[in-house]
């Protein structure tokens, strides 16, 4: 299927590594244009000249820190000189840490707030002023599993994804006139290295081998095991893509069909 992606002009944060790298993959696959965040210059430009390599396309990386202010106003200044336009946002980043709520400080709850939520805020309201004067557009928010399930560990994650949730489904009723579609993928276990070290921590917590934490976490999955980054991007690229003419405000997790919440 033809995405309508030819040419376009796509940011997608936190994109160095995991599944934000294999969403960026998809795009330059499709011929598109893609500007990469990280804050690992060295680990951003491997990443960004081994995706050019494989997909032939124009993969530029950017060092950025998403939860910083003055990052995204740097980033999208970036991308006024690189592109003139957006087509594409994909808001991405990685995921803020495990707290105990007794023992939480409260820059803990700030920080994520600045990771989590703000990086949002901020790259959606630039990115809406672009594609407003380029008449159309499409954003993707990556959130997780959690904005339809609490997940026990991830308090933080639990929080402000939700907030980041009901952002994108106000933003896309106000911007729907304007062919600015707005849409959440969540993804459930997903084989990256955030999973893998959440698999660790628990392992150790529960005071069991490493294995068979993950054979019991498979175990709880319909599907019967971890997805992919890539069977990740092959379902979220289509909502962020020109192919997508009529859904918006949507969410759609990615989970192998553990979440049982309607």
């Amino acid at each position: 299927m033809d995405l309508k992606l030819t040419n376009k002009k796509v940011l997608v944060l936190a994109s160095s590594r995991g599944i934000g790298r294999e969403i960026a993959n998809r795009y330059a696959e499709e011929g598109a244009s893609v500007i990469i965040t990280g804050r690992n210059e060295d680990t951003l430009k491997k990443t960004a000249a081994e995706l050019s390599n494989q997909t032939g396309s124009e993969v530029i990386p950017f060092v950025t820190d998403v939860s910083k202010k003055e990052d995204i106003a740097r980033l999208f200044a970036f991308v006024k000189e690189q592109f003139g336009v957006l087509d594409v946002l994909v808001s991405n980043a990685g995921g803020p840490p495990v707290i105990d709520f007794e023992s939480s400080e409260e820059t803990d709850w700030y920080d994520a707030f600045e990771l989590t939520l703000m990086s949002a805020v901020r790259a959606m309201k630039e990115a809406i002023s672009l594609m407003k004067t380029n008449g159309q557009g499409r954003i993707l928010y990556i959130a997780s599993t959690s904005i339809k399930e609490p997940i026990s560990e991830l308090l933080l994650s639990n929080i402000f994804r939700s907030g980041v949730q009901a952002l994108c489904k106000s933003l896309a009723a106000d911007y729907a006139a304007n062919d600015i579609l707005i849409n959440i993928v969540g993804p459930g276990k997903i084989d990256t290295d955030r999973l893998r070290s959440l698999d660790e921590k628990n392992a150790e917590k529960n005071q069991v081998a490493l294995e068979v934490w993950k054979n019991k976490v498979q175990a709880s999955i319909p599907i019967g095991r971890y997805g992919t980054p890539e069977e990740f991007a092959d379902a979220a690229v289509f909502l962020g893509s020109y192919r997508n003419t009529y859904v918006t405000g949507q969410t759609l997790l990615i989970d192998g069909g553990v979440v049982k919440a309607y």
